[in-house]
């Protein structure tokens, strides 16, 4: 069943797409570790603005990147798993025609 759907996927395009569609996620996460704690700690310091007594003190914090660090490498893992197994083994039809020569 896992090689007809891989026949499928690649003979089709749509595992080019779908790969495609997930490296642009990866990029969009990789970007959001950069963009996140800038944008967190503007909002903190913005919210800070507009109570009387701020509660905490408004720092900027690295740990504001951890969920889209995590992210990344989830997807680009995903993402090379699923390219190696479509377009980098042979499918069956490539082996048999080798075989037959």
């Amino acid at each position: 069943m896992l090689k007809r759907s891989k026949k499928m996927l690649v003979e089709s395009y749509v595992g080019a797409i779908g790969l495609g569609y997930l490296l642009a996620q990866t990029v969009l996460y990789f970007v959001g570790i950069f963009t996140a704690p800038i944008a967190k700690w503007l909002g903190r310091r913005e919210y800070g603005r507009l109570i009387e007594h701020p509660s905490g003190s408004v720092v900027f914090s690295l740990q504001d990147a951890v969920p889209d660090l995590v992210g990344f490498f989830v997807l680009l893992l995903v993402w090379f798993c699923l390219i190696r197994w479509l377009y980098f083994s042979p499918t069956e039809t490539q082996v048999q025609e080798s075989d037959s020569e």
